[in-house]
Order: structure tokens, then C-alpha cells, then sequence
């Protein structure tokens, strides 16, 4: 492993992302979450593992070390502590008879959800990217993921409207329909 290509790689990746996750999230009007989004990834336990296991900006560093070690630490990591991550919102239902269900989440969360996705497509495609990757993406998955059934309705809508009428009408929508601001913070 070159340790510092590693380093600068995952650093710029990262940078990269957040960059684009605040540029959408100040679109969507999110300005505290475009600015907090992902904080944890500096921490040692997520960025270190993002050095070691980098893939050339490609694919998430998370998928070596899942490959490498059967689960990735920084993942469980990350995903425990940012609540844009539908699995954040994972529980136990009522009835265990009915397993692990997605729970309610508040419709900001699912906003700064639906940018990280634009923005970790456009940050894994580059100048390849089109507005249909998003959808592509979260369709070839969409049957594994427990998502809660208004988080579903509504990141399905606006992946749906990225596709099919680009991104300032999609902005634009979330801008002036989606009512975020009265919705419970969690």
C-alpha cells in the first residue's frame, strides 16, 4: 500500500464529496446539514480505514474493507452517527415477529439522503455523470433496503424527478413543496 497516495486519494474523495453534498443541500435550502454532512469520516475510526482500504476513487473504501474483513468497522461507524443513512433509522419492530423495519425518518434527513446520493454518483462517475445514475443506483437495491414507506415515496419521487426532468425542477420542487422545516428533527 502506498500510504500516501492512499491518504491524499481518500482525502480529496472525501473533500470531493462533502463539497458536493453541501452545494445540493444549500440548493435544497439545508444549510446546517450541507455544512455538518459527514463529519464523522475525519474520525479515526472511519478514516483510517478510508486510507487503508482506498479504491482509486472509484468505489467507497467501505466495500474493501467489507471484501478484506467480512464487515467494514468505519461503516457501522458512519452509519450509527449520521442520520441522512436509512439505516440509521433501523429497528426492531413492535412485534419482533416482523423483524428489523425502517422506522420514520424526520424529511430532512431523507433531503440530505437524496443529495449524498447525487453527490456520491457524480463523485464516483466524474464526466460520466448524468442525472439518471441516482436512480439507476437505488433501483438496482431498492428491494434489500427497509426503508420506512414515507422515506421511501419521497426519495423514490425526487430520484424519480432528477431522472426525468434534471435537477433545478427537482430543486426547485423540494424548494417550494416538501415542508422540511416542520417536520420532527430528531
Amino acid at each position: 500500500m502506498n500510504y500516501w497516495h492512499n491518504f491524499t486519494g481518500h482525502l480529496k474523495t472525501i473533500l470531493h464529496h462533502k463539497n458536493l453534498v453541501r452545494h445540493y443541500c444549500f440548493k435544497a435550502g439545508l444549510y446546517k446539514q450541507g455544512i455538518m454532512h459527514d463529519w464523522s469520516k475525519y474520525s479515526p475510526t472511519e478514516f483510517i480505514q478510508g486510507v487503508k482500504y482506498y479504491q482509486g476513487g472509484k468505489r467507497s473504501p467501505n466495500y474493501g474493507e467489507k471484501m478484506a474483513k467480512g464487515y467494514s468497522s468505519a461503516w457501522l461507524h458512519h452509519k450509527g452517527r449520521n442520520r441522512h443513512h436509512f439505516e440509521y433509522w433501523i429497528d426492531m419492530a413492535i412485534d419482533p415477529k416482523e423483524g428489523l423495519q425502517g422506522m420514520p425518518m424526520p424529511t430532512r434527513y431523507v433531503l440530505e439522503m437524496f443529495c449524498d446520493r447525487i453527490a456520491a454518483s457524480r463523485n464516483y462517475n466524474r464526466e460520466n455523470y448524468d442525472d439518471s445514475f441516482a436512480l439507476a443506483y437505488y433501483e438496482k437495491n431498492k428491494d434489500h433496503y427497509p426503508l420506512h414507506p414515507e422515506a421511501r415515496a419521497l426519495l423514490e419521487k425526487l430520484l424519480h424527478m432528477l431522472a426525468e426532468e434534471g435537477e433545478d425542477a427537482t430543486f426547485s420542487y423540494i424548494r417550494m413543496e416538501v415542508d422540511w422545516k416542520h417536520s420532527p428533527k430528531h
